[in-house]
């Protein structure tokens, strides 16, 4: 966030509170202690994971890895694709979701800072040059 648009705590507590839909997000729990949320949309043809997030303590232990692996398998079984969105500047989320087979898909938004992937490789390559 500090690399798109600085910190504006204010600013964070008011995007948090327009979009927080608890119903929606799941808690992520390593052994007993809450490590992070999860937020995903079942749509027709896809999963799309909306969020997730893991408090530093909890990071690069595998357990996004394991979540995301997760929801490949489970939308694979359905017979639809894992799509999410990622920062453009935020290349360590990048290389994990390329890791775990995702590919990049499109971009977009204000000056293309997001990244749409998928699991399903576009046909003919990015539908929109990097």
């Amino acid at each position: 966030m500090r690399a798109l648009w600085g910190w504006d705590e204010e600013a964070q507590r008011a995007f948090h509170a327009a979009v927080f839909a608890p119903g929606q997000w799941q808690i992520i729990a390593v052994d007993g202690v809450d490590a992070g949320m999860l937020h995903k949309e079942e749509r027709p043809r896809e999963v799309y994971l909306a969020r997730i997030e893991l408090h530093p303590d909890h990071q690069g232990r595998g357990i996004g890895s394991h979540l995301i692996r997760t929801l490949l398998r489970q939308a694979r079984a359905q017979g639809r694709d894992l799509t999410l969105d990622v920062l453009a500047v935020n290349h360590r989320a990048q290389a994990l979701y390329r890791r775990l087979g995702l590919h990049e898909v499109t971009r977009h938004g204000p000056d293309d800072r997001k990244i749409r992937m998928s699991s399903r490789p576009p046909r003919g390559g990015l539908l929109r040059p990097p």
